[in-house]
């Protein structure tokens, strides 16, 4: 598809040598920068996901978590690393009863906060798989946080949202709102106590996190808030980032792959079985395409949120199943919208994600997470760490599969993903946006290889999502298309800002090319060699 070069929007971009997709343009910047002075995929990735820490601080940050696929070049075997953080091992349903918490976990409280995993998951994949020192792969973030960096427009908008937020806590007010107020577009903002940080990093490893005075004032700061963190507890995340066996299935004759559970990339490969039984061709109109991906969305995410918890990959290889396939197919009514069920009978939130592919061919997806906006909206003012709310997730059910537990990871929404083609890996992508993230990927592979869209053409397509009972749609999606999904039964609210965001990258094997995008949603953009 040719796009209309008399309307706005993005052409893709097409390199020989290497690529980059981030949402922030500082971000791609400085992993290009990385890329043209020698260091591979793993090592750009972690550069621009260091600055998207400083520049987008909303979105992510070293109080977060973390996941990766990993391909190495010349089809060798994809790397899954999961880097998500788990609860204080005297967290449970029964102690946070004994504590008034009930129903669910308050965002804006320590309990919110799981030990953060994302610094033990880039220390141990780049010790394992990058090339350059983590001081030179950290430069500009720690540049950006000391010397301070430009506020981009939509990083502002999303600020402003949550100014009243910041406003609430001591240490965000501080750092997040410089003289009262959210920094505006074009404005300069800093973190020093964050670059201090990335700084310690470098130096000495994951240790210089979560171990020594950075736990001690973490754990200090949760604790004179009623959490139940100990050193203990930070010291064990250290090597707490494992690697784990990707799952996957085949779509149209390509291998899907997505980390296993505690991650949704489950609910995303559910959804792309139950497509592959229908007709997704260029041919099919806007009003069937998004009728059956909500169908496909409802049934995955109901597997997901009563089968799937932190457990771990039992699950995946029932739900992914002929059976459990061919049954979510009969479940989809192609002219009405039905009630999700589960196939034995037996029921949005911030995030940055890339993609990288070096010179040498080796590719990966990185997704980076604090969940809500500015996560749990808690920052220690002694060591500038904004502290995530993925605790949120879990439930305060006893039995339930994502029940808190002591050490339990909660079930995590952010997912990288992977295309492969005999073998060899052809799109490392990633699509942001919390609980939509594994409908975003089921759309956007649905895009590439139903309709044969570039990378970049296939993330501008209008989206909707089906979440909650209600079909939400963005505005881009046209009046007749809306009327049509709401006749055929979907509750239909349309958006009034943009939902979620992507990154890919497109390995033309054949033509030794890289074909790259990043969404028009974000700030950010494609760079390449």
């Amino acid at each position: 598809m040719i796009r209309d070069f008399c309307r706005p929007g993005r052409s893709a971009l097409v390199a020989t040598e290497a690529a980059v997709a981030t949402s922030h343009p500082l971000a791609s910047a400085a992993a290009l920068e990385i890329l043209a002075a020698g260091g591979n995929a793993v090592d750009a990735a972690i550069a621009a996901v260091a600055v998207q820490c400083v520049v987008e601080p909303h979105m992510t940050g070293i109080g977060g978590d973390a996941f990766a696929l990993y391909a190495p070049a010349n089809g060798g075997q994809v790397v899954a690393l999961n880097g998500s953080g788990r609860a204080p091992a005297a967290a449970s349903v029964e102690r946070l009863a004994g504590l008034g918490v009930t129903g669910e976990i308050p965002r804006h409280g320590a309990h919110a906060v799981t030990v953060p995993g994302a610094v033990a998951a880039w220390t141990r994949l780049h010790a394992d798989h990058g090339r350059l020192p983590l001081d030179r792969v950290f430069l500009r973030a720690i540049r950006y946080a000391e010397e301070g960096y430009g506020v981009s427009p939509r990083v502002a908008q999303d600020w402003a949202a949550a100014a009243p937020l910041l406003a609430a806590d001591e240490g965000c007010r501080a750092v997040f709102l410089p003289g009262g107020r959210a920094p505006r577009a074009g404005e300069r903002h800093a973190q020093p106590l964050l670059g201090q940080r990335l700084r310690d990093i470098a130096a000495h490893g994951a240790a210089a996190f979560y171990t020594g005075a950075t736990a001690e004032s973490l754990v200090g700061f949760l604790r004179a808030r009623g959490g139940l963190h100990t050193l203990d507890d930070f010291a064990a995340a250290q090597g707490g980032a494992e690697y784990v066996t990707p799952i996957a299935t085949e779509y149209r004759g390509y291998e899907i792959l997505e980390c296993p559970p505690n991650g949704q990339g489950l609910a995303a490969l559910m959804i792309l079985n139950a497509l592959g039984g229908f007709d997704l061709s260029p041919s099919v109109g806007d009003a069937d395409r998004h009728h059956l991906h909500a169908e496909a969305t409802k049934l995955a995410y109901h597997h997901r949120d009563v089968l799937v918890g932190g457990g771990g990959p039992d699950a995946a290889a029932a739900l992914l199943s002929a059976e459990a396939t061919a049954a979510l197919r009969r479940r989809i009514d192609p002219a009405r919208a039905q009630a999700p069920a589960l196939w034995t009978e037996a029921e949005h939130k911030d995030t940055v994600c890339l993609s990288v592919v070096d010179r040498d061919g080796n590719a990966i997806s990185f997704i980076n997470s604090i969940f809500h906006s500015f996560g749990s909206v808690q920052l220690d003012p002694a060591t500038g760490v904004l502290l995530h709310s993925r605790g949120t997730s879990f439930r305060l059910t006893e039995g339930h599969p994502n029940a808190l537990a002591p050490r339990r990871r909660p079930l995590h929404t952010i997912i990288p993903g992977l295309i492969r083609k005999d073998g060899r890996a052809v799109c490392p992508f990633g699509v942001m946006g919390g609980h939509y993230q594994a409908a975003g990927h089921g759309a956007f592979v649905s895009a590439v290889l139903d309709r044969g869209l570039d990378v970049q053409t296939a993330i501008d397509q209008p989206r909707s999502f089906a979440f909650n009972g209600v079909l939400e749609i963005e505005p881009t999606v046209a009046e007749d298309t809306a009327a049509e999904l709401a006749r055929r039964g979907h509750a239909v609210v349309r958006r009034d800002e943009p939902m979620g965001g992507g990154q890919a990258i497109w390995i033309d094997h054949a033509a030794g090319l890289l074909i790259a995008g990043s969404d028009h949603r974000k700030d950010g953009c494609a760079l390449g060699l």
